[in-house]
């Protein structure tokens, strides 16, 4: 038999020519083709996870001058969700982020699944990169800052429930509605959608410096094992895993009968005219 040797373009190529004919990509052509958005998924969440934790043990670990200078829990509390809140926006309005839509979070992928503007299979990949990268941010920073990360109080920058299941399940559902529901709301505007971003930034702050003390703030169950797999702290997983999506299928149930189905226009949290969407099929 002889072997075949097709380029990536030969194949996209040919599965064009295919779908004029009603065949239907396979996984393996959706990975050929959008390796990038994939590869760009598991990066944004990495990077999220490498700049929570440095800036976590800068400010909260006993033996760094910041946590000197700043005596107030308070307040270093409400510094890291400003830095968190700013990486987020640097994340989604960075030339990578807007070219996957930036998710960076498996409910909100779902979430999208759910109305339909995400293929199952780059769903799955989405969700598989997610995981891979926020692992891989995490044990980024634990090999550059050791174990001023790795120990109390930082600990991984894992999420647990400190003040109780019921306490953390409930936070962890109201901030992920919320969230769910101002991605829904302000990214289908043609008025506010370019600020998406920001307001995506603004909750992740707020909700770091207000609701972080009763489930950690996590929104996101691939953040949450990120920190968990290293730290092998897994009491409460469950809650990070179950309420971030269930609250987020709830917003995404309340926008369809507020809205309509047609409301939604892509999956995208920041959909500019210079990237193409694999989500709606959009070409520069």
């Amino acid at each position: 038999m002889q072997q075949s040797n097709i380029s990536i373009a030969e194949e996209e190529e040919r599965l064009s020519s295919a779908s004029g004919y009603g065949l239907q990509p396979t996984a393996y052509s959706l990975l050929l083709r959008h390796w990038p958005e994939y590869l760009i998924e598991g990066w944004a969440l990495g990077t999220f996870m490498v700049s929570a934790g440095v800036f976590a043990t800068a400010l909260d670990y006993p033996g760094s001058p910041l946590h000197s200078a700043v005596a107030d829990g308070n307040v270093r509390r409400t510094l890291v969700g400003i830095a968190m809140g700013l990486t987020a926006i640097a994340l989604i309005y960075s030339p990578w982020g807007k070219r996957s839509g930036a998710h960076m979070n498996p409910a909100i992928t779902l979430a999208f699944l759910r109305l339909k503007h995400v293929d199952r299979r780059d769903a799955a990949f989405y969700i598989l990169a997610q995981f891979i990268g926020g692992t891989l941010g995490v044990l980024l920073v634990r090999s550059l800052l050791g174990d001023a990360f790795a120990q109390p109080p930082v600990a991984h920058v894992a999420t647990t429930p400190t003040h109780g299941a019921v306490v953390a399940f409930v936070a962890e559902f109201a901030i992920s509605f919320l969230m769910m529901t101002m991605v829904l709301r302000v990214s289908n505007s043609e008025r506010y959608m370019r600020f998406t971003g920001l307001w995506a930034g603004v909750l992740v702050a707020l909700f770091i410096s207000l609701e972080a003390p009763y489930s950690g703030m996590s929104m996101n169950p691939a953040r949450s094992f990120a920190s968990a797999l290293p730290a092998g702290m897994w009491s409460g997983l469950w809650i990070y895993f179950v309420a971030p999506v269930l609250a987020m299928q709830a917003a995404v149930a309340l926008h369809l009968k507020l809205r309509g189905a047609a409301s939604v226009k892509c999956s995208k949290l920041l959909h500019t005219a210079d990237q193409r969407c694999i989500h709606c099929g959009y070409e520069p």
